[in-house]
């Protein structure tokens, strides 16, 4: 059975999965979106990795160099020891630019002995469906696909390049390096580059993680969380990403495997109010940029979810030579779900835009720009929040009168009704105030069955979701309220299996889910923790941080039953959840101005 075990490295551009054996399995070039040059995790036989490669003499352990998105594999055995740091580059270069090149480099530190090793190089151009033809240079080796010599890579070594592309066995007496460039490099590329491109990109992130929040307990696994949310952050357009992998299956050999390498309004909008709560203003500037850019006009339509630039159109289609993972077809890539309406969406983006009112003021201009965001995200909402439609977990041919979509309308008035108080607006506040009400009190009538004691997944329905639980979370309704503790009895009775959370149990396009949805426990943990099961709601959190892989990495699901993990991965939406709960059990560490670093 495989698993998970990968590390993510990525500098705001692109990012790779590196397997806990050092090899290179999934990595798109020269963006997070682009078609793959590695696709091992797809297809064990045609995929393509880059993998260093020991006897099984070698115990081989992988870890983060602390507190940065740096990879260090270190292999150790009785005839030697060495070290494989795996990053890509990303630094400041003046106030506001940042150097963050399309490449990966894989610094390989001598430690002891003669240890030896083999490097499988082993590039397979767009999703595997093109052929790779090699081209040695005095500098680099030059790779293109069969049909198109144009679109080049580059790799650049201190080893020979024979002994790399015939994957002879090396000796490693010195440190050395591998450069895997998306442009040809116009400055020498040699070990002390490599070192400096190290110790820059380190210290990035040491700078980043050190304005983040610090906390009594579980900082660790906070600081990791955060990390791979701001990895995932794509620049410079300000989107952020679902998760950097594609067609991984929520359940093993079904077909429930989608493209998540775009950007939901719904994920990006929560990670960003994450990172805003952790400390970090510049992701949500760069997010609200990215908003504006993508309306070009006061009068645009909204989408659920657009490309990394902000592109509408994410045309769905299969690669059918891709075996899947683990033999799950089909391989999919695009998106269908963006033409789908899900009226929750527009909720999570009016609670980031409130807290930008209120963490931060822009200039004049600014903040009358995002004002007309404002109004116009109302009138969408005044226009779609009594209508049908597919919910949070984007059902394919199924609409419905979701309830917890209407308590996301309600809470994009009401966020809306708090700016326009804030902007001294009162009519609008007035106005808006008035029509969250009317949601407010149609939830209430229609979204309760008085039969079952709780509410439920849609308007006259029996069932319950784990989207429920989030009323309290976005304060539409108290904790201590009657009618959400009951609801959440009633979510746990139902849902809870095995330690873990199904997000509903009633078919859907694909039958009955047979997974577990990572972020419900997490939420499951919330609404313990708020209707006073606080011991009850730890216990559960700790032993859901169990599940994470061996560099504390959740991806989108889990197995009921071994707890291996499933899914796209990292899953922005299962980190920033981790965050927000592991809050709850800690208190933030405040130093003394009067410490010195």
């Amino acid at each position: 059975m495989k698993s998970l075990d990968y590390g993510v490295i990525g500098n705001c551009r692109s990012a790779a999965l590196i397997s806990k054996t050092g090899s290179i399995d999934w990595f798109c070039f020269p963006d997070f979106d682009s078609p793959s040059i590695f696709s091992k995790l797809l297809d064990e036989k045609i995929g393509g990795s880059f993998s260093i490669e020991v006897s099984q003499a070698y115990a081989v352990k992988q870890k983060y160099v602390e507190r940065t998105n740096i990879l260090c594999t270190r292999y150790e055995s009785a005839e030697g020891i060495f070290e494989l740091f795996d990053f890509m580059p990303r630094y400041r270069t003046s106030d506001t630019t940042y150097y963050m090149a399309p490449e990966i480099d894989r610094y390989i530190r001598y430690v002891s002995g003669t240890p030896r090793f083999r490097i499988r190089y082993d590039p397979r151009m767009n999703y595997a469906r093109e052929q790779a033809v090699h081209r040695k240079f005095k500098e680099y080796i030059r790779t293109s696909s069969v049909s198109n010599d144009r679109d080049n890579i580059y790799l650049y070594s201190g080893i020979d390049f024979d002994d790399i592309l015939e994957q002879r066995e090396i000796t490693l007496t010195k440190d050395e390096f591998l450069l895997l460039s998306y442009n040809q490099k116009l400055i020498p590329i040699n070990i002390k580059r490599i070192l400096l491109d190290y110790q820059r990109t380190k210290v990035y992130w040491l700078n980043w993680d050190n304005r983040s929040k610090k906390f009594k307990e579980y900082n660790e696994q906070i600081a990791r969380s955060l990390l791979t949310l701001k990895l995932m952050s794509a620049e410079p357009s300000g989107a952020v990403l679902a998760a950097i992998t594609t067609a991984m299956p929520e359940t093993i050999g079904e077909e429930r495997n989608w493209d998540y390498r775009f950007c939901w309004m719904r994920d990006a909008s929560m990670s960003i109010a994450t990172l805003l709560r952790m400390g970090h203003q510049g992701a949500a500037r760069r997010f609200l940029g990215f908003i504006k850019r993508i309306l070009k006009s006061k009068y645009d339509t909204f989408q659920i979810m657009y490309s990394i630039r902000g592109e509408r159109t994410l045309t769905e289609e299969i690669l059918p030579h891709l075996s899947g993972y683990e033999n799950s077809r089909p391989v999919r890539i695009g998106n269908a779900a963006y033409d789908q309406k899900q009226n929750d969406s527009l909720g999570y983006l009016l609670e980031v835009v409130y807290r930008y009112y209120i963490y931060f003021t822009g200039t004049l201009d600014e903040v009358e720009e995002i004002w007309e965001v404002v109004k116009n995200v109302v009138k969408t909402i005044y226009a779609e929040w009594q209508n049908a439609d597919q919910s949070i977990w984007e059902f394919r041919n199924t609409k419905d009168y979701f309830v917890f979509s209407k308590v996301m309308s309600w809470v994009a008035l009401d966020r809306a009704a708090q700016i326009a108080a804030l902007l001294g607006k009162t009519y609008y506040e007035q106005e808006w105030r008035q029509e969250a009400d009317r949601i407010y009190q149609d939830v209430l009538e229609k979204g309760w069955n008085e039969e079952l004691q709780s509410f439920t997944q849609t308007y006259g329905g029996s069932e319950v979701d784990s989207s429920l639980l989030l009323m309290e979370y976005y304060n539409f309704i108290q904790p201590n309220d009657e009618k959400y503790v009951k609801t959440v009895q009633r979510i746990k009775k139902e849902l809870f299996n095995d330690g873990l959370m199904f997000r509903y149990k009633n078919k859907d396009d694909f039958g009955t889910p047979t997974s577990a949805f990572t972020i419900c426990t997490f939420w499951m943990v919330r609404a313990l923790y708020m209707t006073g099961s606080k011991d009850e709601a730890k216990t559960l959190f700790d032993q859901l941080l169990t599940y994470s892989n061996h560099v504390g990495l959740f991806s989108e699901d889990l197995d009921f039953k071994t707890k291996r993990q499933l899914g796209n991965f990292p899953q922005a939406y299962s980190h920033l959840a981790l965050i927000d709960t592991a809050a709850l059990f800690t208190e933030e560490r405040v130093l003394s101005k009067f410490i010195r670093p």
